[in-house]
């Protein structure tokens, strides 16, 4: 897996202050992507052990709430081994700390087993979320007074032991 960027102290992708990992490769190419560059998988630098590692220390300040995962889109199934082996060391290290993800994907179809990008990583990354994002960007229901979603057919999904049980907060 390849990343775009790491934002040390992120206030517009989740509550509070936070660490985000914006993943490369999206197949979705959502019109009005405000982060059309992460489409390509090769975009970026390798995900290596040391990132994850850079990524841990960077979580580590009581002032830092979080955790966000996006792209680029975390459930491509290339990157689905790489972000749910972080989020389990996250949620291991720092299991006080909230965790979020981003994706096109919806979670009742694409995400479940049979669906588009389900893998033998889907459930592990599921169990480690606290809230998930679903949904793609749609430019013609943008609306800049959503809080957390860029277009109002997104979902803001609460998840308890990998399953969605309501709507954030």
């Amino acid at each position: 897996m390849n990343y775009g960027n790491i934002k040390e102290c992120d206030i517009a992708n989740g509550p509070g202050v936070r660490v985000s990992l914006f993943v490369s490769g999206c197949r979705h190419h959502c019109k009005g992507c405000f982060n059309a560059e992460t489409w390509d998988f090769g975009y970026g630098k390798p995900f290596t052990e040391e990132t994850g590692r850079e990524i841990l220390r960077l979580l580590e300040p009581s002032y830092i709430q979080g955790f966000t995962v996006l792209g680029g889109e975390p459930f491509e199934p290339e990157n689905q081994p790489a972000v749910a082996e972080l989020l389990k060391q996250i949620r291991m290290v720092y299991p006080q700390k909230d965790i979020w993800c981003y994706s096109g994907y919806l979670y009742d179809s694409d995400m479940q087993p049979g669906g588009r990008v389900y893998t033998e990583h889907t459930q592990e990354i599921f169990k480690c979320l606290d809230v998930l994002v679903d949904g793609e960007f749609v430019e013609a229901e943008k609306d800049l007074t959503l809080v957390f979603r860029g277009s109002s057919n997104q979902r803001l999904l609460k998840l308890k032991d990998g399953i969605a049980c309501g709507n954030w907060p």
